[in-house]
């Protein structure tokens, strides 16, 4: 009997050391940051072909080049996983000294805080095979423009937001200015969101560098991004030519795609979830919802028993009815830049 007892000790024993192995990050302190909730494929890829085929009018392939990237690449998914533990973790520590919104300061996240603005350059690609395609220096200067009063919570709209959302609307501390632009003439006159555009014109010093592509890229959509955790040479963000300031593409033509994008290259996911009522975008303080707001709703638009944050730049609304990001999607986006996180160069 002594001997079983040993046996079965033993086996025990090595079960938990091969499972300790596999699943290190998630057995790190629990008591402060749950990853049950994570996950990484979403039904975007049927979800976004009926919004195009029923023709409502916008589309961001962001989750779709996600699926596609982590099916092709078996190891990112551990890699967002990791991220995403890191950004929790840096959150939970914020909120344990500061005010339940991420705001707080004082030790015990995923890293070394950082604080004050955070300035990202950004160098913009323009690919065309038309003179309408090649977008202009006014239109790139404007669609900068449209970035910092987005990100930094100056824009016109802000006084829009309706009062139950009023006191968490955010001011990112984040800028964008632009390190330069290429032109690139190209006969290819759509260029889908298979990363070949990327492929056609790398990325310039992406680790510390937001690179923009502005090119045609067909099919209806109107953008994607990558987020953090995938591979640098496809890093960055894809924008249909007529959605920049003063572009065609009205009623998305006011350079809220761009805000949109980036808001996904840093890490924020759509607003609902990219599924119904039980999934999330991991953010506390934006209400829970099971699907995309088109054109510009009546306030309160209801959905899972909340009212619909419409006018967030991570909803599908039309350019003019979208003005806000919240504390808690603040919180999630600096968090990148924190020591050892996935953008953390961009802040030296």
């Amino acid at each position: 009997m002594k001997k079983v007892f040993l046996g079965m000790a033993a086996l025990a024993m090595l079960f938990t050391s091969c499972n300790d192995d596999q699943n290190s990050i998630e057995n790190t302190d629990q008591s402060k940051v749950d990853m049950s909730d994570f996950y990484v494929y979403t039904d975007a890829d049927v979800d976004e072909t009926s919004r195009l085929a029923e023709g409502k009018g916008k589309s961001c392939y962001s989750m779709v080049n996600l699926n596609r990237q982590l099916n092709e690449d078996p190891s990112l998914e551990q890699k967002m996983f990791d991220i995403e533990y890191q950004t929790r973790s840096l959150i939970a520590g914020k909120k344990g000294n500061g005010n339940g919104n991420g705001n707080g300061g004082g030790p015990g996240g995923g890293g070394d805080e950082v604080t004050g603005v955070i300035n990202i350059p950004v160098y913009v690609h323009v690919v065309y095979s038309n003179s309408s395609e090649n977008v202009s220096d006014n239109q790139i200067n404007s669609q900068l423009s449209v970035l910092n009063k987005d990100f930094r919570k100056t824009n016109n709209d802000i006084n829009q937001v309706p009062s139950e959302f009023s006191g968490i609307t955010a001011d990112s501390e984040i800028t964008f200015s632009l390190a330069g632009t290429f032109r690139h003439a190209n006969s290819r006159t759509s260029w889908g969101t298979n990363d070949a555009v990327k492929s056609a014109y790398p990325p310039v010093t992406p680790e510390t560098h937001l690179n923009i592509w502005v090119c045609n890229i067909g099919g209806g959509i109107l953008g994607y991004a990558q987020f953090p955790g995938g591979s640098s040479s496809t890093d960055g963000v894809v924008l249909l030519y007529s959605s920049l300031p003063g572009g065609s593409a009205a009623p998305y033509n006011q350079g809220r795609t761009a805000t949109h994008e980036v808001g996904h290259y840093l890490n924020l996911r759509h607003i609902w979830g990219d599924g119904r009522c039980n999934r999330d975008d991991f953010v506390a303080d934006t209400p829970t919802s099971d699907a995309p707001n088109y054109g510009c709703p009546s306030y309160p638009t209801v959905n899972c028993r909340s009212n619909d944050m419409t006018m967030n730049y991570m909803d599908y609304t039309d350019d003019a009815c979208m003005y806000m990001f919240s504390e808690g999607q603040k919180s999630r986006m600096r968090a990148l830049f924190a020591s050892g996180g996935p953008r953390a160069s961009m802040a030296n």
